[in-house]
């Protein structure tokens, strides 16, 4: 299945590598920013590109209905309490879902848009703590104490209002650490453990959120769902239970994890979206893959 999609966040890294990967599935993408002159993506069949401010609720509303797309993909977020004051970091995440994901809904258009780890709430807790159980999966308790993750909370919340009153699907993609082809910075954190205490050393190729994310706007499901999206093994290559206990002094009482393999539970994706992971840093960290070189 392909169609029409309209993509916000195409100025971002990952919006960018999110707007090639539609368009050379076949999908016609129009791709809407704050500025043409940053959006560098003209050599690329499919692609077009619109100038809205998404936090003005008309610009948003106009640049849907005008599109009138099959589906629609929210990649547009501020993502740093620790660089942004946090009134603007909730402020610009919540508005911006809101007006998208409602003129979305009022378009009869799919949705998946960036939610995140931190809606869990470890990743910028004040201090490092351990979930109830591992693998972490959707069904745990979402206790976020920053601008950021609650502003995935209540995206979240939106989306499934939005679900409701509209009877659209929306996926809120939960990813975690992405990582590039032959950028992969998570390695450089290796030596330093609390730097990866937050999502318990998880990270995911952007190549298999772009799989996971046009697999949540073709799949067969209703309502709104959250999806973890992580690739299979953590980047430290060492036994989870070893790294726990040498950080946090302990492991959670329900721990089913074996050697290297992720702390995030991908099985709802596979099972909902028919999505599984295919990248490692086994075999990307040193991969010279470009999307810009046209």
């Amino acid at each position: 299945m392909t169609g029409t999609v309209l993509l916000t966040g195409s100025l971002d890294h990952t919006g960018r590598w999110l707007a090639v990967h539609l368009a050379e599935r076949g999908w016609d993408v129009t791709c809407v920013g704050l500025s043409r002159t940053e959006w560098n993506l003209e050599g690329y069949r499919n692609l077009s590109f619109r100038s809205a401010d998404l936090t003005e609720q008309v610009e948003a509303s106009e640049v849907v209905s005008t599109e009138n797309p099959d589906a629609v993909v929210h990649w547009t977020a501020r993502p740093s309490p620790e660089r942004h004051a946090g009134m603007r970091v909730f402020e610009n995440n919540v508005i911006s879902v809101y007006n998208v994901l409602t003129a979305a809904g009022r378009a009869g258009a799919r949705v998946a848009w960036a939610s995140s780890e931190s809606a869990f709430g470890f990743p910028l807790a004040g201090e490092p703590s351990l979930p109830e159980y591992l693998p972490l999966d959707e069904e745990h308790p979402l206790r976020p104490e920053d601008p950021y993750g609650t502003s995935k909370v209540v995206g979240e919340e939106i989306g499934a209002m939005v679900a409701r009153r509209h009877g659209v699907p929306v996926a809120s993609i939960r990813a975690s650490w992405i990582q590039f082809p032959g950028e992969y910075d998570c390695l450089d954190a290796r030596n330093d453990l609390a730097t990866g205490a937050g999502n318990f050393w998880s990270y995911v190729d952007i190549r298999d959120v772009a799989t996971a994310t046009e697999d949540a706007i073709t799949a067969d499901f209703r309502g709104h769902q959250p999806f973890l999206i992580s690739a299979e093994d953590n980047y430290l290559d060492r036994p989870i239970e070893d790294v726990l206990s040498e950080f946090f002094g302990e492991v959670p009482g329900s721990c089913q994890i074996t050697g290297s393999d992720s702390a995030l539970s991908t099985e709802k994706a596979r099972s909902m979206l028919g999505w599984k992971p295919v990248y490692s840093w086994r075999d990307s960290e040193d991969e010279d893959v470009s999307i810009f070189a046209r």
